[in-house]
């Protein structure tokens, strides 16, 4: 199955081709464009550089959240258009388990971790049991102190991947937790997990596909205090 996978949850963006979970072409940016800007742009050169058409696609596949709400967003409009136009389906798979799927590595616990503003990140806990990744909670935004707290103790080893994974080991070090972060290599999130995790997602018809956000946006939290 050949699948194009986008991610744009945060402030990187990447576009990635492959055949099952053979990488054929991957396009990474991390400047800061906006991605409306980047995600077409990306996905037409790795279609063309890899002389395949767009109707040779089999499965699009986006991180539909957390993150960026404007980012989140922007992906998944770009995956719904395209899977509609081509009419073929869709599917949307967690931001924090395509991180997970990018540390294939035994014995620890992989604790994918988000900025999320306000004192908290995006986060959830995952580990490997042979060829299959387990989820140890859902995806959640959750306070550094809390998070701390919970991982506090604990018997295993934990890996930090996410753009909030440098200042998550500050804290979580600091409060005695043991952990370590991922290569900065796999430390992203990138397209690549996004098909990784996809390949084991449901599939969706185009027009079902819709981003999950976990908290509401700032709008709609100031709307909200408004009619109060």
């Amino acid at each position: 199955m050949i699948l194009l996978a986008m991610d744009s949850s945060a402030k990187s963006a990447s576009v990635a081709i492959c055949d099952g979970e053979t990488l054929l072409g991957q396009y990474f940016q991390n400047n800061g464009l906006t991605h409306s800007r980047t995600l077409l742009a990306m996905t037409e050169n790795l279609l063309r550089n890899l002389e395949l058409p767009i109707s040779g696609i089999d499965l699009f596949a986006v991180s539909s959240g957390p993150g960026s709400f404007t980012g989140v967003r922007i992906g998944v409009s770009t995956v719904k258009g395209l899977a509609w136009g081509a009419d073929k389906p869709a599917c949307g798979v967690s931001t924090l388990e395509a991180m997970a799927h990018q540390m294939p590595e035994h014995g620890i616990i992989i604790c994918p971790v988000m900025d999320a503003r306000r004192s908290q990140v995006y986060n959830a806990l995952f580990k490997w049991k042979g060829d299959s990744l387990y989820r140890l909670c859902e995806d959640r935004a959750v306070s550094l102190d809390d998070l701390a707290a919970e991982l506090k103790g604990c018997d295993s080893q934990i890996c930090l991947i996410g753009d909030g994974a440098s200042i998550s080991h500050e804290h979580l070090t600091a409060a005695g937790v043991p952990c370590r972060l991922a290569p900065a290599l796999l430390r992203c999130q990138t397209a690549y997990g996004v098909a990784l995790a996809a390949l084991r997602s449901e599939q969706i018809p185009a027009v079902d596909l819709e981003p999950s956000y976990l908290r509401p946006s700032q709008a709609e939290r100031e709307r909200r205090a408004s009619e109060a």
